[in-house]
């Protein structure tokens, strides 16, 4: 008996999200489907900054005091947030969300100089003080924010709950972070679209994907303009102010924290993006400032 592939739509991670696979009818789509949801509400509950009782909160809560134990998966997460800041020179710190308590874009003002300047004063991923089974953020105040990859390591998870559960047809898509199991039933690969940065409800270009994963970041998915210049969410600790080269990245890897975790790297290198980029082998393509694509070979 032939498949046919089915959407299920839901919302998770602040995000609306779906997931897309081949089975015989559409009973036992939403039944599969439920594999890949159970696992992404579990990663939220478990590291959402918004939950007084996620593991974030935990360790949130125990700044400035004594170490706070942690699970394998949460220290191999730890690990990875270690790797990109590394990897990035500093520019991805995953202590820099307390920068959210000068901005507010919603309101669409700057913040108040003061506020700022205190916020960073409390960003420092080197002075995480990180072991084997426990982590500590040594100064009251800081925090630890799993934003920059908990979205595309929740896909992946999902991905991996409906390989566990038979699929072999289909993806994940978590607000645009997406991981295919693998290719359509006919064998084809899926049409990823990629979205305009400028125009909303457009794409600027597609990318075959029948397996592994594709991320996007740009400076369009929460910002405001203020005198003719553009202030989004994308963040650079060493400042607190937003990024404004690039206008998105796109990055095609095996797995979706790894896409993710690239995209930001490089929204956050801003001009100097395209070697770090060209060093990883993989695919990718960015919008520049003036809208011009960039690309590595092949994509788009």
């Amino acid at each position: 008996m032939g498949e046919a592939t089915f959407g299920i739509e839901f919302d998770a991670m602040a995000s609306r999200c779906g997931v897309r696979l081949a089975a015989s009818d559409a009973a036992r789509a939403r039944a599969l489907a439920g594999h890949a949801i159970d696992e992404v509400r579990r990663i939220e509950a478990k590291y959402s900054r918004f939950r007084d009782d996620s593991v974030v909160a935990a360790i949130n809560r125990g700044a400035g005091g004594a170490p706070v134990a942690v699970d394998v998966e949460t220290r191999a997460l730890l690990g990875y947030a270690d790797a990109l800041w590394r990897d990035s020179g500093g520019r991805f710190d995953a202590t820099s969300g307390v920068l959210r308590r000068a901005w507010d874009f919603r309101r669409g003002t700057l913040p108040d100089p003061a506020v700022l300047d205190a916020a960073r004063a409390l960003i420092g991923w080197d002075r995480v003080e990180l072991e084997r089974a426990t982590v500590r953020l040594p100064r009251a105040g800081m925090e630890l924010d799993f934003g920059g990859f908990g979205k595309e390591y929740a896909a992946d998870r999902a991905a991996e709950a409906l390989r566990a559960a038979g699929v072999r047809h289909g993806f994940v898509d978590l607000g645009g972070d997406i991981r295919a199991i693998g290719p359509q039933p006919d064998g084809a690969p899926w049409s990823i679209g990629i979205a305009h940065p400028r125009e909303p409800g457009r794409t600027i270009a597609s990318i075959a994907l029948a397996d592994g994963a594709i991320c996007t970041s740009g400076d369009y998915e929460r910002f405001f303009e203020l005198d003719g210049v553009r202030y989004c969410h994308v963040l650079d600790p060493r400042t607190g102010m937003p990024v404004r080269h690039w206008r998105s990245v796109t990055v095609v890897a095996p797995v979706a924290i790894a896409a993710g975790g690239y995209t930001t790297v490089a929204m956050l290198l801003e001009g100097a993006a395209v070697p770090h980029l060209e060093a990883t082998g993989l695919a990718w393509l960015a919008v520049g400032p003036d809208g011009a694509i960039v690309s590595s070979p092949g994509a788009g």
